[in-house]
């Protein structure tokens, strides 16, 4: 398969010719031969790259989650951030783009409404709408295919960086298909060109697809980590180490006071498919816990097709609260320039989950309630 920039190189990247240009990308912005797209724009014949943007990480994808990244440079061409200290950084201001005839959108997405790069896509359309210069999203293909939809509705008022407007946690959309629904939905009046993937089909997962892996984010290692993300970025919006400073983020999940046996048998106990909890310790060097022992688990999928990632990490979420007693604590502090809200509502989407785990309701009952959600989005989504 190719993904939107294999399919432009291949036309010579004719609709950028005698343009100028601003690239939005970061490192897994490559083609099938790993060049990156600020190469292969720069050398493009009649193309003119006039600026680069890099979104959360920074264009080179040094930085860890949170960190707000400065204006740089790469070569000749000013970097312009698309994350830096305050809320307002996370769009192209006016005068970033004036002058640029197009910006190009090639970011690698996870598949999960809370990786922010779809985020800074949606931002980046508002943007190019407000200033008047069309956008060029060059697809690319979902991590975790496109077939399967899972997780809550994003309820008004809960809006943030980690979840912009309402799609489904985990969503089942490229880039592209994205773009198009945002702009029905949000941004008519932006100018929009999808370049699609040629050759996806919707049931791979990125294994399937021949492409080389490239981490698109610090802690995002690996394809396993993608598939469990869905879920397991749940555990950022509680005091447990869901993994970061290992090198295993995501797939492990623990605090010093948790006894790993028990939080796997518990967890074994539970109706979820697809997957297998061992029982771990590992000690991150960075974030939560660095330098100190957890006792936790590592979730090994069994069975991708039949794995619930959302309502595993709910489950995780119920258990280990119930475990921990008053140790446990959701994430208070400022996240993703939003204060006035707990991470894991923003999370979520709303606070009912929140609230409803607090209550001791059971997770499978929470997650019941997600089944109406997710036929609505299968439907709005139907065209995909």
């Amino acid at each position: 398969m190719r993904t939107g920039l294999d399919v432009l190189r291949d036309a010579a990247f004719a609709p950028l010719r005698g343009r100028r240009v601003g690239l939005v990308c970061h490192p897994a912005s490559v083609d099938s031969y790993l060049r990156h797209a600020a190469d292969l724009l720069a050398a493009a014949p009649g193309v003119e790259l006039a600026a680069l943007f890099g979104p959360e990480h920074g264009f080179a994808g040094t930085a860890q989650d949170l960190i707000g990244v400065g204006h740089s440079a790469a070569g000749a061409l000013r970097v312009h951030s698309l994350y830096g200290s305050s809320v307002e950084s996370l769009k192209p201001t006016a005068e970033q783009l004036r002058g640029l005839d197009v910006l190009v959108i090639d970011l690698q997405d996870i598949g999960a409404r809370y990786y922010t790069f779809q985020a800074t896509m949606l931002y980046c359309l508002e943007a190019c709408a407000g200033s008047r210069v069309r956008a060029l999203v060059l697809d690319r293909p979902n991590p975790l295919g496109g077939v399967a939809v899972e997780g809550p509705a994003l309820r008004a008022g809960f809006e943030s960086f980690v979840g912009p407007h309402h799609v489904a946690t985990r969503h089942g959309l490229t880039m592209g298909e994205l773009a198009r629904f945002y702009q029905r939905q949000r941004v008519p009046n932006v100018e929009l060109e999808v370049i699609a993937c040629d050759g996806w089909a919707r049931e791979w997962y990125f294994d399937r697809t021949g492409l080389p892996w490239v981490m698109p984010s610090p802690n995002m290692p690996t394809l396993d980590t993608a598939v469990v993300y869905p879920g397991m970025c749940l555990i950022e919006g509680t005091n447990l180490s869901e993994g970061r400073g290992t090198t295993r983020p995501f797939e492990l999940v623990g605090a010093p006071w948790l006894d790993p046996r028990e939080l796997a048998r518990r967890l074994e106990a539970e109706p979820l498919p697809g997957v297998t909890f061992r029982p771990a310790w590992f000690r991150p060097t960075f974030q939560k816990f660095a330098g100190q022992d957890c006792g936790g688990v590592q979730l090994h999928v069994t069975d991708r097709e039949s794995f619930l990632p959302v309502r595993t990490g709910l489950a995780v979420l119920a258990v280990t609260r119930d475990l921990s007693g008053t140790r446990f604590a959701w994430r208070t502090e400022e996240y993703e320039f939003v204060r006035d809200r707990p991470a894991i509502d923003l999370l979520f989407g709303s606070d009912r989950e929140r609230l409803a785990l607090e209550a001791g309701v059971p997770w499978t009952e929470i997650a019941a309630a997600w089944q109406a959600e997710e036929a609505a989005f299968r439907a709005a989504r139907r065209d995909w």
